[in-house]
């Protein structure tokens, strides 16, 4: 969203726009670390796009994702953090000729985030949340009903639409038991990632519990606080590089 890529320049001194691919892209340095931002985009085939842009125009060598999700696995509350380990796209359906999940001549459902890049980003995560009323406030806590933010790692899966119902949500559950959060994009680029051997991790803000009032107040809540938690991982991810 707009709100988390504008947090993101106000840390960047010096960002130029390169236009490509009818997406801007934002080149400069963070912390002395050369950094290419943009919007990935809603939706798996945009954020496809961007990733393979990032990486075959700007040549970037690594990948870093940050964003919102719904929280699907127990424990998982808004508010807390999900560092993915792995992505499925949970609307891959190729059945009967292939496996339910399994992306057709990959042999596999699960694309995995990158071991080393992964930690670092939980390190600078569990700094960044440490003291959160810091970083939004007590009102914006107090707003959401936030406590102190939990880190979480596992599974997260990506799908073309916004899960917004009990029924969906319960229904991934039951297909995904291990899915601790669902989004839109970032099965897509760690596929990506996967094909262009670059290494690529994710971190999102859990907005929601993927259920009937997902979309109450969401656009308010990235403003409010998922687009400072982003900045704030990324600022502590880059000071310590």
């Amino acid at each position: 969203m707009q709100q988390e890529l504008s947090a993101v320049l106000a840390r960047m001194p010096d960002e130029q726009r390169q236009r490509a691919a009818g997406r801007d892209f934002w080149v400069g340095h963070w912390h002395g670390h050369e950094v290419v931002a943009v919007l990935s985009r809603v939706g798996k085939v945009a954020a496809a796009t961007t990733a393979a842009v990032l990486i075959e125009r700007f040549g970037v060598d690594r990948i870093v994702f940050t964003g919102t999700a719904g929280g699907l696995g127990d424990g998982v509350r808004v508010g807390d953090l999900v560092l993915a380990d792995g992505f499925v796209q949970h609307d891959m359906d190729a059945s009967p000729l292939f496996p339910r999940f399994e992306v057709p001549l990959y042999g596999r459902a699960r694309f995995d985030t990158d071991a080393h890049l992964s930690a670092a980003l939980c390190d600078a995560a569990r700094r960044a949340v440490a003291a959160p009323a810091e970083l939004v406030g007590t009102r914006a806590m107090a707003e959401f009903g936030l406590h102190a933010p939990r880190v979480h790692q596992g599974l997260i899966v990506s799908g073309d639409r916004f899960v917004a119902t009990g029924a969906e949500s319960a229904a991934l559950r039951q297909a995904l038991p291990d899915a601790l959060a669902v989004e839109m994009e970032g099965a897509a680029v760690a596929q990506v990632c996967h094909d262009c051997a670059i290494p690529f991790a994710a971190v999102r803000t859990i907005s929601d519990r993927a259920d009937d009032a997902a979309h109450v107040d969401f656009m308010r809540f990235i403003d409010q606080i998922a687009s400072h938690y982003s900045a704030a991982i990324l600022e502590s991810y880059f000071r310590a590089l």
